[in-house]
């Protein structure tokens, strides 16, 4: 599951798809809006299809149409209005608040960063040292080389020793087993559980095992400023809804997960079964609410762009984010 680099090369591999899944018990008198995922359905957005198919988003009035990106990310179509919400990553709104956009996030739909670096464990590529004299396959993002500089600073090695390739659409998989390149970032919840299901044993070197800074909120759920300000009651309904979609998906992860395959079909059952196990309860996780968001946590991450030159214009962190419209606790 993908960080923002991959919401822009991504959306380009989605030109024209069109995928859409509607609800098809609309309720004429219900709110119609739109919220489109960051990339092609999964877990990580089961809690939406969830509300959808559970019929929260109608009992809290909306008619709901899930979408994909197509030729723009999703943060622009948010922005632009095109639609009224959307699966968004902390990385990509600070980017995007720095230079006057307004797409702010209403809820974190994981709790802590479980993305990292992986690598075949016959790499032997155990720490961020191991990175030198190696090659790392990615998108070609000035980020990239930042974290991964970042991660090596720790254990005194030297980014300017990994050979960094742009990989553009080529999986993980396909790269590290043709020997393209050493190690990728990737999200253990679906890249790293396909790896247990065909058999590949992967070393993982996590983020947040090495910074702090790096335990950002992605995804986030989004909207823009302008249905904060118009539609408040109707940003309030949407969060209400999806709330109740992640919290049961928290608590029945097989369930969510035919709900979530009985949906998109073409999506590999083993992968999402395994895939919703792993992360249902990392929704959540040590939050007092799912959704919930703190403003260290968006202050830290600015600081860390900063710090590695990767922000251009000023950031307020306290309007990047807003739990107003989670579901106020009994």
């Amino acid at each position: 599951m993908k960080k923002w680099i991959l919401i822009m090369v991504v959306s380009l591999l989605l030109v024209a798809c069109g995928g859409e899944s509607e609800d098809n018990t609309e309720n004429s008198d219900n709110e119609s809006v739109k919220v489109v995922l960051d990339w092609t359905p999964n877990t990580n957005h089961t809690g939406l299809y969830v509300a959808q198919a559970e019929g929260y988003f109608e009992e809290h009035g909306l008619n709901v149409e899930i979408m994909l990106p197509g030729e723009s990310s999703a943060d622009q179509l948010i922005a632009s209005g095109q639609a009224d919400f959307g699966v968004s990553f902390q990385e990509s709104i600070t980017e995007a608040r720095a230079q006057d956009v307004p797409v702010v996030s209403i809820a974190a739909v994981i709790q802590h960063n479980t993305s990292g670096f992986a690598s075949l464990e016959e790499k032997g590529i155990t720490s961020p040292e191991d990175f030198e004299g190696k090659t790392y396959g990615g998108w070609g993002a000035p980020l990239e080389k930042a974290v991964i500089s970042s991660v090596m600073q720790q254990e005194n090695a030297d980014v300017e020793k990994v050979d960094i390739v742009n990989m553009g659409d080529t999986d993980f998989f396909t790269a590290v087993e043709r020997q393209d390149i050493d190690f990728g970032w990737i999200y253990y919840g679906w890249d790293g559980i396909e790896a247990e299901l065909r058999g590949t044993d992967l070393n993982m070197i996590y983020l947040t095992e090495y910074s702090d800074k790096l335990d950002y909120y992605t995804p986030v759920l989004a909207t823009n400023e302008t249905m904060i300000d118009e539609q408040p009651e109707v940003v309030e309904s949407f969060v209400a809804a999806a709330s109740e979609g992640y919290q049961f998906a928290i608590d029945n992860p097989e369930q969510a997960a035919d709900i979530l395959i009985e949906a998109e079909p073409d999506l590999d059952e083993e992968l999402v079964r395994e895939s919703q196990k792993w992360l249902s309860p990392r929704y959540q996780d040590d939050a007092p609410q799912w959704g919930h968001q703190k403003l260290d946590v968006w202050e830290n991450y600015a600081e860390w762009m900063n710090e590695h030159d990767l922000l251009e214009g000023e950031f307020d962190a306290e309007s990047a984010f807003t739990n107003d419209f989670l579901p106020k606790e009994e």
